[in-house]
């Protein structure tokens, strides 16, 4: 392996930590907007009803910025050798839902858990690939 190559499969690493990172943050603050969606959903009141409004949109931030970095590692991974790139089929598509009622706040749930699960599937990917790259990379040391 050349310095280049080298040089390449360490960028790429770095921008799945970074893709990580914010899907990690991401995940947490879905975590805790779905708490507070529970409490909502069952009689927490308007306390509640504005944290969790105020979770969701801390994570929406935090799934815009794992998606700009999850792009970045698909960058950096066409730069490697046999990697294309990365794609994650819908990736974290998260709406909010910013009116009350029962039926509302449900649906909130429903989706604030399938962002979950899209941010758990990221993750899952990204650290596949990680560790595919750091197994090329010391393969090619010893």
């Amino acid at each position: 392996m050349n310095e280049l190559q080298r040089k390449e499969i360490q960028e790429a690493i770095e921008a799945a930590d970074n893709a990580l990172y914010y899907l990690d943050n991401a995940r947490r603050y879905l975590g805790s907007a779905g708490n507070w969606g529970l409490l909502d959903l069952f009689g927490g009141g308007m306390l509640s009803g504005m944290i969790k409004h105020s979770k969701m949109r801390d994570a929406e931030y935090q799934i815009e910025m794992a998606r700009d970095a999850v792009q970045r590692f698909s960058r950096e991974l066409q730069d490697v050798s046999g990697y294309t790139s990365i794609h994650i089929d819908g990736f974290l598509t998260f709406a909010d839902f910013f009116f009350d009622g029962f039926l509302a706040d449900v649906i909130v749930q429903s989706k604030i858990s399938e962002a979950k699960r899209q941010c758990d599937d990221a993750i899952r990917q990204v650290e596949r690939i990680r560790g595919e790259l750091i197994s090329r990379l010391q393969e090619r040391v010893f």
